[in-house]
Parts: C-alpha cells; structure tokens; sequence
C-alpha cells in the first residue's frame, strides 16, 4: 500500500459513513442535476455516482475535508462502471492544504 494511500484510508476514518450526512446528499444531488442527472463520460443515467478530482488533506487537523466541502468543480458525475475504471486507471491527487 502506497503512503499517499495509507494517508488516505486512515484519515477519511468513517469516510464512509460521511456519504450518509444529509449535507452530502443535497451536493451529490445538486452535482448530479447540474450534469443533466448523466454520467459526464458515457451519458448513461444508471447508477450514478459523484466523483471527487481531487481530496484535500489539512495538514493542521491531520484529516481531508468533509466530500460536502469541496467546491462544485471538482465535482462530476459518473456512472458506477466509470467511476470504478477511472478509479482503476488514475490515482486522484491528494493536495495537502
């Protein structure tokens, strides 16, 4: 496991539970609406998903910002199988704030 990736899973803590906090949903949906509720890629309208360009660590609380945080352009939305072959390809940089 790379650093960046250790740094990553150990600071998101319940990341995943964060996905859940009605803050994100009104984001994800308003992210979502505002890409025509389709995937940016192939256009599809299945299992759509919002991918985050990039994660901010803050260095002086040691944990990455909350997924609701994030400024609507580095925001997009994916189907599930783009999200996941991007994903695949390409790592998304952690920028350190």
């Amino acid at each position: 496991m790379s650093d960046d990736h250790k740094k990553s899973a150990s600071s998101h803590g319940s990341y995943g539970s964060l996905l859940f906090d009605e803050r994100w949903r009104a984001k994800r949906a308003l992210i979502i609406k505002r890409d025509h509720n389709k995937c940016v890629n192939c256009q599809s309208s299945d299992e759509l998903q919002v991918h985050h360009r990039q994660y901010h660590f803050i260095k002086n609380i040691n944990q990455f910002k909350p997924p609701w945080d994030y400024h609507s352009s580095l925001l997009i939305t994916l189907c599930k199988r783009c999200h996941n072959k991007g994903h695949n390809k390409f790592k998304v940089p952690n920028i350190s704030i």
